[in-house]
């Protein structure tokens, strides 16, 4: 069974298009020791296949499977397949989406309530599960029914808050980090990933609960916002944005490079943090 400790405290997030061969072979060989299939994987979790047969020892979680779109028994069915061939080192993270785009998106608490009943009877253990979590209810069913809580684009703010809900259970907030020659380049490259998050009512609500003002979350966002979700322009400058999570309580961050050059970033952010190769 997973435990809090085996995600280490470095993670890649990558979106599942980009896990192309070779990625996660490299990411394991810097030393990262979590790697995350983000967007909505389908329920067969092809790619969680691919990753954890392109690796030896690295935990594969998903960033995450939406509740909305993917049946649970399913998902269930194939996390056995998956866990049979690869013991331990996958876990399941799903999440309920976002209104603007599920427009059955409805009581969303209560079906990640009814979605985890269904992994009680299909044989998929809370510890091999978490959940995308930003509020207070949230955090507190994968605190309960979990092995813990993804937050993705928040703040160490919230990640303090948090913790204090989940206590020793996994907290693994997502950062952003864009390198660049410069912090204008650097942001540049930011908001533009950043636009469309920053239209979505759960997470412009989450970031002004914990400090951002309209100001900030609008016209493509300030320069303080988007330097506290998106770390640049330097890999110093990640790893100083990755610190600040872990000192608000997280036990591990998933790190996710923008921009071209994915292998490039994780690199220099990895050589920042203190990583070596085979760790």
């Amino acid at each position: 069974m997973a435990r809090v400790e085996d995600f280490g405290t470095y993670g890649v997030w990558l979106w599942e298009s980009a896990w192309t061969p070779g990625v996660a072979a490299v990411a394991e060989r810097l030393g990262y020791t979590t790697l995350w299939i983000g967007g909505s994987p389908d329920a067969e979790l092809a790619s969680v296949e691919a990753v954890l047969n392109e690796t030896e020892r690295v935990v594969v979680a998903t960033g995450i499977v939406n509740i909305w779109q993917a049946d649970p028994v399913e998902v269930a069915a194939s996390y056995l397949r998956i866990t049979d061939q690869h013991p331990g080192r996958f876990v399941v993270g799903i999440g309920s989406g976002h209104r603007e785009a599920t427009p059955e998106r409805v009581r969303p608490l209560a079906a990640l309530g009814r979605y985890l009943d269904v992994f009680d009877a299909e044989g998929v253990p809370p510890e091999q599960r978490l959940l995308a979590a930003l509020g207070d209810k949230t955090l507190a069913l994968a605190a309960e029914r979990t092995l813990g809580a993804h937050p993705y684009l928040t703040t160490p703010a919230h990640t303090a808050h948090a913790k204090k809900i989940v206590g020793e259970r996994l907290l693994a907030p997502e950062l952003k980090v864009s390198l660049a020659a410069t912090p204008d380049e650097a942001r540049a490259t930011a908001r533009a990933f950043l636009d469309r998050y920053l239209r979505l009512e759960n997470y412009v609500g989450a970031l002004k609960r914990f400090g951002a003002s309209e100001a900030d979350v609008s016209d493509g966002g300030s320069d303080a916002l988007i330097d506290l979700v998106a770390a640049n322009p330097t890999a110093a400058a990640a790893a100083a944005g990755i610190g600040r999570h872990l000192a608000a309580g997280a036990t591990h961050v998933g790190v996710q490079p923008l921009g071209a050059d994915i292998l490039g970033s994780l690199e220099r952010v990895a050589d920042a943090v203190g990583l070596t190769d085979g760790a």
